[in-house]
């Protein structure tokens, strides 16, 4: 998977007029052996640090500072479809009842 995302980060090569994506020595040549995770995520960080220095009047700037207006419930979410799954068993007793009685 970490080669993929190196594919896409150094992108493919022309030769001769004819586009190709970087085979995995390729890839290993450009990294220099370096541990794939660590140059993944100084990569991130780099990119991070490109965006904080844009202007913030740029859409990625302004979404880097954003923040969600409102709040959301704390905890876990209620299963009420159990609920409604219990009821529903609760109705289709009471009308197998009623029919035998």
């Amino acid at each position: 998977m970490e080669s993929q995302i190196l594919r896409k980060l150094f992108g493919p090569v022309n030769i001769d007029s004819i586009w190709r994506i970087r085979n995995n020595m390729e890839i290993d040549k450009l990294i220099e052996g370096a541990d794939i995770v660590r140059f993944i995520e100084a990569q991130r960080v780099k990119c991070l640090g490109h965006i904080q220095r844009m202007d913030q009047a740029r859409p990625t700037g302004k979404l880097l500072d954003w923040r969600p207006k409102g709040n959301s419930p704390v905890g876990r979410p209620r299963q009420r479809w159990q609920e409604d799954v219990m009821e529903d068993l609760k109705n289709a007793e009471s009308k197998k009842l009623e029919g035998d009685g």
